[in-house]
């Protein structure tokens, strides 16, 4: 029997597989797909995603790839600044860059090739799950294999659904949907420059113009998206042709300055599912909630969920914790990724709006520029104690020799203490688990502020529960017990 199934290949899929693989589970990993989808798609992740790929050991194959970006400006039909959503090129607190530009297809492939290093990790591609049925020790599945036609049974003890906005899992697990009302269409086109053209820049550019609003992203290497809103009168059928194309995008390139590499049309939404978990069933990535992309957040709330579920897998597969523990998967990351999407949603009625006087009003409105930072909500309640430190992640620290703090511990819990503490917090753990001494001038200056001497982080860098004095210290660690993981 396979612990889990992992339904769709997709960064979340070949995240959250690779994060079982690599704590010993048995792994079955399905894609109706023979391959890696070729062409671009997402295009952002963000540093807390890259601390993900560091934890299953991609980062470092990954940098050659990336491109940290500046961020994001909002401008109106005149060109003046109406939101700067700048981002530092220095690297920040989770211990990279904040925001990077990546091509899909690339990550993908070093995703894949991690997880295929795995011994239990058991990855079918070209099959496809036809439904499952729930049994008292696991789950029943039926598979097609799409390369024979055959049909094939396996056991899972749990599955999650990865496979995406059209979930087949979604449906089996009954989840209700919120919808929050975003419906807008718009074509997304893909060029590779010819040539170097400096002067599009290196921002993002979110066009908040009435006559037709669109986005600018500078990719990785010579590529280049432009995403427009379809307005009254256009025909999808149309403005989907190579000459319908290049009209378009005619301000900014011409065809002779690139090639076309994909044009898409989307319906841009914003939803999120009510009921991530049905028993031994669960879901994650766009199967759980759909965002509009004008925080370029999709791809890293999926990865978000991976890490999040992975541990909490593991824990009850290996005894360490009861079901319950799986529970606060939902209450955690809901709250959380709906205030990404409904931010989301609120710049996009900036960006999309066409109404004359909704204009004047937004413009009015924004007279001096916005100066805008990425949300930081905590997690919902669920696996953390500790006040307003509980729930949030703990910053990751760089050495001079470049080896950064999470590569202390690897995905596991792990007690961070300060020097004071340090006696008292070997005499309680007797080498249950990693303690990571802090030395480092930002996590010192992190815990100082805080008023802490000991912060327990969970393996998805959350912190579990903190302590203030050595007697708290003492506290916190009953009550998490000899080896199962913290749950409120």
């Amino acid at each position: 029997m396979h612990d889990v199934a992992i339904i769709g290949l997709g960064p979340t899929g070949v995240t959250l597989a690779t994060l079982l693989a690599q704590q010993g589970l048995r792994v079955l990993a399905i894609d109706r797909e023979a391959g890696i989808y070729p062409l671009p798609r997402a295009v952002h992740f963000d540093g807390e995603c890259m601390r993900v790929f560091q934890s299953i050991g991609v980062a470092d194959a990954l940098k050659s790839q990336v491109r940290p970006s500046p961020g994001m400006k909002f401008i109106d039909s005149d060109g003046r600044l109406l939101i700067d959503w700048s981002r530092d090129l220095e690297v920040g607190p989770m211990g990279w860059y904040a925001s990077y530009r990546c091509h899909q297809p690339w990550l993908e492939q070093t995703l894949r090739q991690k997880l295929a290093e795995h011994a239990g990790a058991d990855i079918r591609v070209k099959h496809e799950m036809l439904d499952c049925t729930v049994a008292s020790d696991g789950v029943d599945l039926r598979i097609k294999d799409l390369s024979t036609g055959k049909a094939l049974q396996e056991k899972a003890r749990y599955v999650v659904g990865c496979d995406g906005a059209r979930s087949i899992m979604r449906g089996l697990t009954g989840a209700r949907m919120d919808d929050l009302q975003q419906h807008e269409q718009w074509i997304v086109v893909d060029v590779v420059l010819n040539h170097e053209r400096p002067d599009l820049g290196d921002h993002s550019i979110q066009y908040c113009d009435p006559s037709r609003p669109g986005t600018y992203v500078r990719g990785v290497g010579m590529r280049r998206r432009w995403e427009l809103m379809l307005v009254p009168g256009d025909d999808p059928a149309i403005i989907t042709q190579p000459e319908s194309i290049w009209k378009l995008l005619s301000r900014w390139v011409t065809p002779q300055e690139a090639t076309l590499e994909r044009p898409a049309l989307y319906t841009f939404r914003a939803v999120v599912a009510r009921g991530w978990r049905k028993g031994r069933l669960l879901l994650a990535g766009d199967a759980a909630h759909l965002t509009p992309p004008f925080m370029g957040q999709g791809m890293c709330a999926g990865i978000r969920d991976a890490s999040n579920l992975a541990w909490k897998l593991a824990a009850v597969i290996r005894g360490e914790a009861g079901e319950d523990l799986l529970n606060t998967y939902e209450s955690e990351r809901e709250p959380h990724v709906r205030e990404f999407i409904s931010t989301a949603v609120r710049l996009g009625h900036i960006i999309q709006t066409t109404d004359p006087d909704v204009v004047r009003r937004r413009d009015k409105e924004f007279a001096q520029p916005e100066l805008f930072s990425t949300p930081q909500p905590s997690l919902g309640p669920g696996a953390h104690v500790g006040g307003s430190l509980g729930g949030r992640m703990i910053p990751q620290a760089v050495r001079a020799d470049g080896s950064r703090t999470d590569d202390d511990t690897g995905y596991a819990y792990s007690l961070f203490v300060s020097p004071v503490a340090l006696g008292a917090a070997k005499a309680l753990i007797k080498d249950r688990l990693p303690i990571v001494a802090v030395t480092e001038p930002s996590l010192t200056n992190w815990m100082e502020a805080s008023g802490i001497v000991a912060a327990l982080v969970r393996p998805d860098r959350y912190v579990a529960g903190v302590a203030a004095t050595d007697r708290e210290l003492e506290q916190l660690l009953q009550a998490r017990g000899a080896d199962s993981p913290i749950c409120a």
